[in-house]
Parts: C-alpha cells; sequence; structure tokens
C-alpha cells in the first residue's frame, strides 16, 4: 500500500519479487507518483486503497438499419469517479457524457467511428474505436429470404427487396474533414419518387417502375430516406405530399421526382394522377409550384424537382394557374426531363423500359458535384442520343448560389427533431414480421413479407415441417382485401418470374426454394389491418382426396398503409393490370436499332395525339 497522505514528491518505481522456494518471478514496473487535489468531488470520494482509472466495459461495434435503436456502452473504474465523453470520428457528441450512449431511432447520419474518452481528476483513458455501420432498413422481414429461419436480412443496395443481399455502404459515409470551411451540411435528405403507370383513362406507361426503382437505390447511397410509391390517385397523390413535407425541416434536403403523365399550361407543371378523366384539368391533377411554396415554408435547405413527364399545353385546361409569388431562397433546382411544349419518351429494352432522362441521370448522380453541375452534364449526354435528338433535351431551372450537392454531409440540428423525422418516416417502411403458422394436422407455414415498393409488398408461404403420414401440401393465400390491388393471376405463383414484376430479375436467385408467391400492390389503399386467410391443402399418404385447413391471419398496416393516404371513400380502383399488373412484353433488340419500335412517347400531352 502507498502512502498518499505522504506529500507529493517526485515520481517513484516499484516493482514485486515473488518467490517460491528457490525459484522467483519479477513483476512489471509500476510507476507511481502521488497527487494532491483539492476539488470537492475528490475530497468527498477519494479512497487511499483504490488510486487510478480502468475501463472495465468497452464498446463493441455493431450494424443496425435505419429506425433501430443504436446503444454503446463504456464502463470504468477509478477515484475519483470517472467522467464520460463519447466521440464519432474524434469529434464530441453533444450531451453525450454518460457510461451509455443511445439514440431511439438511429439513421446514417449516426454511421460512424465511435469512441469514448473516461477521465478524472488524475487519469484520462480512451476506448477501444468502434465503428456502426447503418444502412436503409431492408424491408424483408424475419429471414425470409435465406434457407433456416435465424436471424433477419437487414441490408441492401437497391429499393426493393433485395432478397439475402448485403448492404451497401455509402460511398460518402465519413464526415469531411473539419478542417473544410467551404463544406456545406444538410440536416437531413428526404426523398419522395412517384410512378405513375397504369391509368384508368389514358395510355399506360412502362418506365415509372424502374426508373423510381434505379433513383431509389442510388438515393440511399446517398443517405436519403426515401420513400417511393407506384400508381397514385389524386387524393393519394396530395396525402403522399402531405407525409412528405412532414419529413422536411429547417436545412433538410427535400427531392421530390415524378414520372408519369403530365403537362404545363404557361409555366405552371402539373403531375397527372391515375384516376384523371379523359379530359383533365388542373382540379384533377397536382401543382408543383404549390408544393414548391409548401416546401418553402419548412425552411429547406435545398429543393430538387425532378420532372420526368410531358410539358405539352393542355387544350382542355384554360384556367390561368394562380400560384402565389415564391420566396426568394436560392435553393431551388428544377431538372426536367423535357423542354416546355415537348414530349418525354422511354426506352424499351426487353422487358425493362427506361425514360430518357433517368438512363442517363443514374450515370452521373452518385457523382460529388454541384447539383446544376451534375444535370448540366445529364443533360450533354442525353444531346448525343440519336434517337431522341431534336424531340427530347433536359431543361435546367435553378436560382442555386451556393455549391449544394446531393452527397452533401449530414449534421443534424438537434436530436429531438431528428428522432421525430425518423419516427415518421420508419412508419413506412414497418413490414410484418415473418411468423410461423402450426396447423391442427402437424403442418408447421412459415410466412414471410418483402417489398418492391414502399406500397408493393410480396408474401411467401413455405411449408416448413410435416408430419410423416402426409405425402402433399401446400398453402394458399385466399380471402385478401378488396381494396388492394391484387391480380389473382399473381397470387399463390410457385416463382417469383411467374408475379409479373419486371424486377423480379433483380432479386429472384436469392428466394427461397419451394415457396409459393403472391404480390400485394396499392397497400395506400388499405383502410383497416391486413387480412387474409392461409388455406393449406394437404393429401394423407394412400388417400386421393386434399383436406383443407384455414387459418385467418391479420398482419397490421403494412409499409405505407400506416399513413392513411387514401381516403374513406377511395372510389373505383383499377379494373385490369393496376400498379401492379404486369408490363407488356417488349420485342427484343436494343434501341440502337429499329428506333421506332423501342422509341415510345413517355407521356402523351392531354389531347391524346
Amino acid at each position: 500500500m502507498v502512502d498518499t497522505a505522504a506529500p507529493p514528491g517526485l515520481p517513484q518505481w516499484y516493482i514485486c519479487r515473488v518467490s517460491c522456494g528457490a525459484a522467483f518471478a519479477f513483476s512489471r514496473w509500476a510507476h507511481i507518483q502521488v497527487e494532491r487535489s483539492h476539488s470537492p468531488e475528490s475530497a468527498s470520494g477519494y479512497c487511499p486503497s483504490m488510486a487510478g482509472l480502468q475501463i472495465l466495459q468497452q464498446p463493441q461495434p455493431c450494424r443496425l438499419a435505419e429506425g433501430d435503436p443504436l446503444v454503446l456502452e463504456c464502463r470504468a473504474l477509478g477515484n475519483p469517479p470517472p467522467q464520460y465523453q463519447w466521440f464519432r470520428n474524434r469529434r464530441p457528441v453533444e450531451g453525450a457524457r454518460g457510461p451509455r450512449l443511445q439514440v431511439q431511432l438511429v439513421t446514417t447520419a449516426e454511421r460512424g467511428t465511435y469512441s469514448c474518452r473516461v477521465f478524472n481528476l488524475f487519469h484520462e483513458l480512451w476506448s477501444q474505436e468502434v465503428d456502426v455501420e447503418i444502412g436503409p432498413r431492408l424491408f424483408a422481414s424475419g429471414a425470409p429470404w435465406q434457407e433456416g429461419d435465424g436471424g433477419r436480412c437487414r441490408w441492401w443496395h437497391c429499393p426493393i427487396a433485395v432478397l439475402g443481399a448485403v448492404a451497401t455502404i455509402s460511398l460518402f459515409a465519413d464526415s469531411p474533414e473539419p478542417g473544410n470551411p467551404n463544406q456545406l451540411y444538410a440536416t437531413d435528405k428526404v426523398a419522395l419518387l412517384v410512378g405513375n403507370m397504369h391509368y384508368l383513362h389514358h395510355k399506360d406507361l412502362r418506365a415509372p417502375m424502374v426508373d423510381v426503382h434505379a433513383l431509389s437505390a442510388l438515393l440511399r447511397q446517398l443517405d436519403f430516406k426515401v420513400v417511393s410509391l407506384l400508381d397514385l390517385r389524386r387524393d393519394e397523390m396530395q396525402m403522399a405530399v402531405d407525409e412528405f413535407l412532414l419529413l422536411l425541416d429547417k436545412g433538410v434536403y427535400g427531392l421530390l421526382y415524378y414520372a408519369g403523365h403530365g403537362y404545363e399550361n404557361f409555366g405552371t407543371s402539373f403531375m397527372v394522377p391515375i384516376d384523371a378523366p379523359g379530359s383533365y384539368t388542373s382540379a384533377h391533377c397536382l401543382c408543383v409550384q404549390h408544393v414548391l411554396q409548401r416546401m418553402q415554408q419548412r425552411r429547406t435547405g435545398l429543393n430538387i424537382f425532378l420532372l420526368d413527364m410531358c410539358r405539352k399545353r393542355n387544350l382542355n385546361d384554360d384556367v390561368l394557374p394562380q400560384v402565389g409569388a415564391l420566396e426568394v431562397t436560392a435553393n431551388i433546382v428544377f431538372g426536367y426531363a423535357t423542354c416546355a411544349d415537348a414530349e418525354a419518351y422511354e426506352l424499351s429494352q426487353g422487358e425493362l423500359s427506361n425514360g430518357v432522362f433517368v438512363t442517363f441521370l443514374k450515370r452521373w448522380l452518385l457523382e460529388d458535384e454541384k447539383i446544376t453541375v451534375l444535370l448540366d452534364k445529364v443533360a450533354e449526354d442525353m444531346g448525343t442520343l440519336e434517337l431522341t435528338r431534336g424531340r427530347q433535351a433536359l431543361e435546367l431551372r435553378s436560382n442555386l448560389s451556393e455549391r449544394r450537392a446531393l452527397t452533401d454531409p449530414i449534421r443534424s440540428l438537434g436530436r429531438a427533431e431528428t428522432s421525430a423525422r425518423n419516427l415518421q418516416w420508419a412508419k413506412a417502411h414497418v413490414l410484418p414480421e415473418s411468423r410461423h403458422l402450426c396447423f391442427d394436422c402437424g403442418v408447421t407455414v412459415q410466412l414471410g413479407f418483402a417489398a418492391e415498393f414502399s406500397n408493393i409488398m410480396i408474401i411467401y408461404t413455405r411449408i416448413l415441417a410435416a408430419p410423416g403420414d402426409i405425402t402433399e401440401c401446400m398453402a394458399k393465400l385466399t380471402d385478401l382485401p378488396e381494396e388492394l390491388d391484387v391480380d389473382l393471376k399473381y397470387t399463390n405463383r410457385e416463382s417469383p418470374e411467374e408475379l409479373g414484376s419486371p424486377l423480379v430479375p433483380t432479386w429472384s436467385l436469392a428466394c427461397p426454394s419451394c415457396c409459393l408467391y403472391s404480390r400485394l400492390c396499392g397497400l395506400q389503399r388499405l383502410r383497416q389491418e391486413l387480412t387474409f386467410t392461409v388455406c393449406l391443402q394437404f393429401r394423407y399418404r394412400g388417400v386421393a382426396d386434399f383436406v383443407e385447413e384455414r387459418r385467418a391471419v391479420s398482419v397490421g398496416r403494412p409499409l405505407i398503409a400506416k399513413l392513411n393516404l387514401s381516403p374513406q371513400d377511395p372510389g373505383t380502383p383499377p379494373t385490369s393490370g393496376g400498379s401492379g399488373s404486369p408490363l407488356s412484353a417488349s420485342p427484343p433488340g436494343s434501341w440502337g436499332n429499329s428506333p421506332e419500335e423501342n422509341l415510345s412517347p413517355e407521356v402523351h400531352g392531354s389531347h391524346g395525339v
């Protein structure tokens, strides 16, 4: 024991010799220096028998999905009692001065390398540095896309349910060096992507599904919170915009992408919903400039509109749009897929079609460039396409005064605002948990879920166990809600390729075997909890007839259904095709030959030319 009551002096060195008979060994040298403190903390808690500081529990690295809780712990023992300060990327985390660092709902903004400084009056220690990886939440739930039933697939690199995929880490995850005074930040990044394909009274489109899918994947790599929706009616589009605006706040980067029918009168752009009548007017559509006004009220840091639609004049609408004056905010960027009074086109490539605009946009979207410079490069590339030269050219309108880029890192202003925004966003991305159904006959059925978009869900059933006297059995979904857009041709299919989605090849390779797949579209129209029946059909050995058992299942309100986008009386849903109907097959060949066969207007004018 060292007498710490002795006057402070020069450092002393100590060593211990341990003997056992003729054998002996020495300990390591210890460096001891007695210091005295006059602080109240040390006077009240100082114990001569326990001096120094020791970390007992180190923080551990973790991988999370957005919306998960983050908990890091660092426990230390010392006298005087230790104090804590957490660091992220070697910069202090504001307010994190306890042994536990906890974030209720994380986003990619919390991704980084964490460490904890532990100190008291006399000593200072640093914990080990640990990496916290955070990716967008995978829509698949409960390990439905892997053999076995352990764990959850939580990482992906594209906006549909990439079955069994591993997350791509953002190219721009690390915070920039603090010494860069010119670096601009977003307090968050939010994107609403809408693609309207299957119209009740107008020509169907092919490209919006693939375009929304491609942009979702890229924007998530840039740390955007993405909500992707297909085939919305007028009221659903309006309510989707309302929910989108709730995610915006001071300094947030907001991006709205729309692909579908549209028009422009007197410089004002209108997005056409799928239930617009044959001779629609502005009363049946959404005004883009009105959306911009509401975004400005949220004091956003950057407002980006990417409009992949026609800008032909609507001769049925002779009303002069009444759009109020916009604020002078110097943060607005409009990227039009085509010029005024022109059409936008899509390129057919087998079963997949991309709009011309997105075909070139996705080449540049991840570049660390000012957004206006990036769109200029897209415009230059579009000008090289012979098929659309003289028909379609990107038009850029902007009053952006700063070097704002989609790659700008996120720096949140306050944890409370961030948590509220995370919770609101997470509502639209919650899938039911995978579950096991045990039937009276002894058969166990696994029920799993995944999503292609925020309003399109895939359900599969798989037989996990069956008694030996049952030779054949299958579990089918029946009694699905009428308000959903469910095509019976795409329910209870034995392979993903039979679901009628052109995106199936991007994820079907990792699908589990021996399943029945069903595709449910239009989840925004779900007004109650999603309930259906699992019908088990099985046959005993030596018996020719099948036997049935039924089990009612309720899985809550999945994905976008939680946001109540559909009014109480949604009207008549699409009778054929709908938001999930298959895209008609395209003739084979590239768009480099047979141009008139592979190039079609993406959006026609309101007069039907």
